[in-house]
């Protein structure tokens, strides 16, 4: 299938098995504070192998499409672990992962696996927000001397805040999916009504304005 259809076959298997949420009118409180109409958790995704088939291929297809050379499959601590070491199984290639920070103990590492020095690497993640966990996985990795080409992830939320981050990380993520595609299929199968649509997609343009609730 090509990326638009693919986008949509992903959009509709996180609706299915309830990996995604969307309740515009008894919102979500997101750990920074926000109100938000909608929820993701993609760990599900491992739990259904017809739907995590299709993720893990999706997600090694758009490597190869998008980073023929890469060499080495790192995935951000905790969520895109399990998917990066499924992809990198597919792939054939060498797998570590990021910590969020640098252990305590032990040799106190950061980067669990091979330290991919002068390697070309693409980071597995499991979701976009604003991209600030993400860009800080780039950093470690950079900092430990790879050549990061890109991130991958199963979804993107398409936030201003984390598509300004990536550009001016000049860093390209490529989602199996993203929030215009999800909420569409949202309604089309009847997950949310024509006139929430309004209300998700202000929240999308400025998340930090709770104004989106009444619209």
């Amino acid at each position: 299938m090509n990326e638009k259809e693919l986008a949509i076959e992903v959009a509709k298997n996180l609706l299915k098995i309830k990996a995604v949420f969307l309740k515009p009118n008894d919102p979500f409180t997101w750990a920074s504070g926000i109100k938000s109409p909608i929820y993701c958790d993609n760990r599900l995704t491992l739990s259904y192998p017809d739907v995590r088939k299709v993720v893990e291929q999706g997600l090694a297809d758009t490597i190869k499409k998008y980073y023929p050379d890469v060499e080495v499959i790192e995935g951000t601590s905790t969520a895109g672990i399990a998917h990066a070491a499924m992809v990198a199984e597919i792939l054939g290639l060498p797998m570590g992962y990021v910590r969020g920070g640098a252990k305590d103990h032990g040799r106190g590492n950061q980067i669990e696996g091979i330290v991919p020095e002068g390697k070309k690497v693409v980071v597995v993640e499991d979701l976009i927000s604003t991209a600030g966990s993400s860009l800080e996985v780039v950093d470690v990795l950079k900092e430990a001397g790879a050549n990061v080409l890109g991130i991958v992830s199963i979804f993107t939320y398409g936030l201003k805040k984390g598509v300004e981050r990536l550009a001016a990380a000049n860093c390209e993520n490529h989602s199996l999916s993203n929030f215009e595609t999800l909420v569409n299929v949202a309604a089309q199968e009847k997950y949310i009504s024509e006139s929430d649509i309004k209300k998700v997609l202000k929240f999308q343009s400025n998340p930090s304005d709770p104004s989106w609730m009444e619209a």
